[in-house]
């Protein structure tokens, strides 16, 4: 299993980087939590990563912290919910607004997050309430990747984002264009166009 890595970002579009570890290159898949807060191309970063080994592929994906990727694995054992949904969940959600929801039983904000239905957020607060107790005792960690979010250009990349959560492009747009923008994070801006979605 490949639990960490550490290495300087060669290409990046999210929700996907390349990550040259040594001169090996690694195929790296994150959330909008963490991808946003990526340092610059040929810039260092270190992830929490997740290996995900199908028939068909090996996939690895990466975390700003062990919170995120603790969170991720717990939602990978959850009926109905895969590797592509359980990235959704945290792209919309941080760890402690989804703790939140599901301890409340609050299925509404769930449901607000893209593939997530009705049975499916119920299903989530049923499997998760217990499983959420490892996730909120385990320590929070401060993120290992930088903290600075550039506000240029943050539109689009909330716009890019949501594409590659699979939203059309000319609907993602709207999403954004919706929202009042000014001194907004690229993270705030795609919060806000999932939960009003």
């Amino acid at each position: 299993m490949i639990g960490r890595l550490r290495g300087i970002i060669i290409e990046k579009q999210a929700p996907d980087m390349v990550l040259d570890v040594q001169g090996v290159g690694y195929e790296v898949a994150a959330p909008m939590s963490t991808f946003i807060h990526l340092p610059a191309l040929n810039e260092e970063v270190t992830l929490y990563t997740h290996l995900v080994v199908r028939e068909d592929a090996q996939l690895l994906y990466g975390f700003a912290t062990s919170r995120e990727r603790l969170l991720f694995r717990s939602l990978l054992k959850v009926n109905g919910v895969g590797a592509k949904l359980a990235l959704t969940i945290l792209s919309g959600s941080d760890v402690d607004d989804f703790a939140r929801s599901v301890q409340e039983g609050d299925a509404a904000s769930l449901t607000r997050l893209p593939g997530v239905g009705k049975k499916t957020a119920e299903r989530l607060i049923i499997e998760m309430r217990d499983r959420l107790k490892e996730v909120s005792s385990a320590m929070g960690l401060k993120p290992v990747v930088s903290e600075a979010a550039s506000l240029a250009g943050a539109k689009d990349e909330a716009i890019e984002a949501l594409v590659a959560l699979g939203y059309k492009a000319v609907e993602a747009d709207k999403m954004i264009r919706s929202l009042k923008t000014d001194g907004l994070s690229t993270e705030q801006l795609i919060r806000q166009a999932l939960q009003r979605s």
